[in-house]
């Protein structure tokens, strides 16, 4: 049994379906930087530079989702989740002209989850 480190709520699904029918493949990365800080921002794959060290938690309804090394050390021990709520976040996400962000839900492991959790996988560039 693998615990995955990335989920995402029905509501989320439904946004990225409309963005991927504008955008094509999508993709997310959560920085800890600028803008809305942790938010989670979604980017047409190809549009956002992934760095060496970023890492990937895994896939949310076929999108790659990176976080950057010193914010995902605040999560390693944390599952996220990906939800979406109305008003506008000030990044640079797909999202934001629909009126909607992407914002993180996030919840620790039980001990029981804990070894099953799945590896995080490193950026090659």
């Amino acid at each position: 049994m693998i615990v995955e480190r990335v989920s995402i709520t029905e509501k989320a699904k439904e946004i990225i379906d409309r963005l991927k029918a504008e955008h094509g493949e999508l993709m997310f990365h959560q920085s800890g930087g600028c803008c809305d800080g942790s938010a989670p921002m979604c980017f047409a794959v190809g549009d956002f530079r992934l760095g060496s060290r970023d890492v990937c938690l895994g896939e949310i309804h076929g999108c790659k989702f990176y976080m950057a090394s010193d914010q995902f050390a605040y999560y390693k021990y944390m599952q996220v989740k990906i939800d979406v709520t109305e008003g506008r976040g000030s990044s640079f996400s797909l999202e934001i002209p629909l009126g909607v962000r992407f914002l993180t839900v996030s919840r620790l492991f039980t001990d029981e989850e804990l070894p099953h959790v799945r590896a995080v996988e490193m950026v090659e560039l």
